[in-house]
C-alpha cells in the first residue's frame, strides 16, 4: 500500500470516527480534518466528484464551527431556570442521564438540594446545577452536570457568572463541587480561586 492510499484510508477513518462523537464541537473538528485529507487525496488521484463533495462538506463544517464558537459564550443563547428540587421535570432529566451523572459523580443520590437550576439552550435542557446553603453567604454546589454534546461549551458559566440566581438568594460566594476541585483549568476559567481547601467564586 503506497503513502497516498494510507492517507486516503486515514481520512476516511477520521470521517467515520467523527460521526461516533457525542460532543458536537469534536465531531465538527474531526469531520473537517477528515474532509480536508480526502480533498487532498482525491485531488492526487483525480477523482473530481469526491473532491467536490468533500470540499463542500469541509465548507459546511467551517460554517458550523464558526456558528458554534461565535455563540459559545453568548448569554442570549442560554437561559437559566430555577426550579424546585422536587420538580417532576428535573427528576426526569436526572433519571434520563443517571448513568452518565453517576459516572462522574459516583456518590450522587436523588436531589435533595434546596436550590436547583436548569440550563436551557432554546427549548432543550443542556445542564443541571444543584446547590445548598453552606452558611456564611456561601452556596455549595452538589451537582454540575452538562449533557455530553455541550461539554465543550461550558454552559455552567451562565449559572455562575452571568446569572443572578445565587445573588438573588443572598449568596456572596459559590463553592465548587468536591469532585471538581482537581479541575483547576475549567474552574479557573469561570473565576474560581483557592480558599484553603475549597475552590470558591466571588459573586458580583
Amino acid at each position: 500500500m503506497d503513502v497516498w492510499s494510507i492517507i486516503g484510508w486515514g481520512g476516511s477513518a477520521l470521517v467515520v470516527v467523527s460521526l461516533l462523537q457525542t460532543r458536537i464541537l469534536r465531531l465538527r473538528v474531526l469531520n473537517l480534518i477528515g474532509c480536508l485529507v480526502l480533498v487532498a487525496f482525491n485531488l492526487v488521484i483525480g477523482v473530481w466528484p469526491m473532491v467536490g463533495m468533500n470540499a463542500v462538506l469541509a465548507v459546511i463544517n467551517v460554517v458550523q464551527l464558526y456558528r458554534l464558537l461565535r455563540h459559545r459564550h453568548d448569554p442570549d443563547e442560554y437561559t437559566v431556570l430555577e426550579v424546585n428540587a422536587g420538580d417532576a421535570y428535573l427528576r426526569h432529566v436526572i433519571d434520563a442521564h443517571g448513568r452518565d451523572i453517576r459516572k462522574f459523580n459516583p456518590d450522587f443520590t436523588a436531589p435533595a438540594a434546596p436550590y436547583a437550576f436548569l440550563v436551557q439552550h432554546g427549548d432543550r435542557t443542556v445542564g443541571v446545577v444543584l446547590a445548598h446553603d453552606a452558611g456564611a453567604g456561601r452556596a455549595q454546589i452538589d451537582l454540575d452536570y452538562v449533557l455530553p454534546e455541550y461539554r465543550d461549551f461550558t454552559p455552567g458559566e451562565f449559572v455562575y457568572r452571568r446569572s443572578d440566581v445565587f445573588t438573588d438568594h443572598g449568596f456572596q460566594q459559590v463553592m465548587a463541587p468536591r469532585r471538581m476541585r482537581e479541575s483547576a483549568s475549567y474552574l479557573s476559567k469561570l473565576g474560581f480561586r483557592r480558599d484553603g481547601s475549597d475552590l470558591v467564586l466571588d459573586l458580583r
